[in-house]
């Protein structure tokens, strides 16, 4: 008996679906559940291990499972994973090269992805105009990321053609180019379906966050295929016009050049929906901009009410093999943090369980808070304002954050 008073867990209404990863962000999200999660939280976790060898073993059949988990649940939360390259497979001794996890449970759920800088005042962005964090909403289906392509090696004439399946006597075709030498073709494509569940996801975040929505392409070159994104985004707006005067935020559709020069011009404090690659590109654009990937939040919203959090950044392979080799790391684990918070507060918003969403609130701001008065991991100590030349390890970090954690909650 050391008469400390322990105190009552938080009871957490229904279940999150949780799934672990690869290297580095493994072994901090192991130290993050151990140290900050589990000891506050009466919290069912439904655990999946998507791990490369587990999916290697189970034919990635368990990624496929954890998605489908998360329909069910309505919430998840999840580690950084190994997309394998021909390299890894040797690494890891692999079957084969398997897909990227996050974008087999994106197409289960036909999700958009929404990531967001965590901002400190001693972190000052690059961009010296911008206050506010901005929002990347990325539409995560077809365009570039499943394209054709083929490489022209004689003259020759290239068509788009389109046969309806009713009826294959009749062919749509569209001239390309005429080639009179060597060059390169591609064809894109998405579906009315795919976009506006992207429209509708991205609204619905918007209202959550109560923050505008910016939306931009390039119609005036591409007068139907980008036109189409936009058409039917004003659609889906106008059905949700009165939530938006209600919630006192704006709809913006705008050139993506003319956005671009805007965003960079602004201080920030919007969602900004953006095409497959043009999201791709602007969120590590955005993640440089307030600082850095160990800064930023990645959650999928799906348009039928599911969420999965994680970090926005990878497994941090270098760190893994220098702790495999028993040297000290320091690596940021606030992305990996911030995804449990942000699971949390999302599962208690729609539990109705207040008590979960402080504690969500408690935590990050007991992160800050740390960051603030100059404890950091090494990435971040030429990032602050003023620059500092010492640094926490992994785990001594976590244990100040654990530590400072349980004040906060006693208090």
């Amino acid at each position: 008996m050391t008469g400390e008073i322990r105190m009552s867990k938080i009871k957490v209404k229904n279940p999150i679906v949780e799934m672990n990863g690869d290297e580095m962000t493994r072994i901090i999200w192991d130290l993050i559940k151990t140290k900050t999660i589990e000891p506050y939280l009466d919290l069912e976790l439904k655990e999946y291990d998507l791990g490369l060898e587990k999916r290697d073993a189970t034919g990635d059949q368990i990624t496929i499972d954890a998605a489908n988990a998360i329909r069910e649940y309505g919430v998840g939360v999840k580690c950084a994973t190994i997309t394998p390259n021909e390299g890894r497979v040797k690494e890891y001794n692999l079957t084969k090269q398997w897909k990227s996890p996050n974008g087999t449970i994106r197409n289960i759920l036909n999700g958009t992805i929404f990531r967001k800088p965590i901002c400190m005042t001693n972190i000052k962005p690059w961009v010296r105009c911008w206050k506010k964090p901005i929002t990347i909403g990325r539409h995560a289906f077809g365009d570039l990321y499943r394209c054709v392509e083929h490489k022209i090696t004689r003259p020759g004439e290239t068509k788009l053609c389109f046969t309806p399946d009713e009826d294959k006597e009749i062919t749509v075709t569209k001239e390309m180019f005429k080639f009179e030498g060597n060059g390169v073709i591609m064809g894109i494509h998405n579906t009315d379906k795919s976009i506006r569940d992207f429209a509708q996801a991205s609204m619905s975040y918007a209202l959550s966050q109560k923050q505008d929505l910016w939306f931009s392409v390039k119609d005036t070159i591409s007068k139907v295929y980008h036109c189409r994104f936009r058409d039917i985004f004003q659609e889906e707006f106008e059905l949700r016009k009165d939530d938006f005067e209600k919630a006192g935020i704006k709809y913006v559709y705008t050139l993506i050049d003319d956005a671009v020069a805007r965003v960079i011009r602004g201080e920030g404090g919007f969602i900004w929906a953006l095409r497959n690659y043009d999201g791709d590109v602007m969120s590590d654009m955005v993640a440089s901009g307030f600082g850095s990937l160990g800064l930023m939040t990645s959650v999928l919203v799906s348009p039928h009410g599911c969420f999965e959090y994680e970090a926005a950044h990878g497994t941090v392979t270098r760190h893994f093999y220098k702790h495999r080799d028993g040297e000290e790391t320091s690596t940021n684990s606030i992305a990996s943090m911030f995804a449990w918070t942000g699971a949390l507060r999302k599962r208690g918003e729609m539990d109705e369980t207040p008590e979960v969403v402080k504690f969500a609130d408690t935590y990050e701001k007991v992160v800050i808070d740390l960051v603030e008065s100059g404890v950091v991991t090494k990435d971040l100590t030429q990032l602050i304002d003023p620059p500092i030349a010492e640094y926490e390890t992994t785990q001594s970090f976590i244990d100040k954050v654990a530590a400072k954690l349980e004040e906060a909650l006693k208090g």
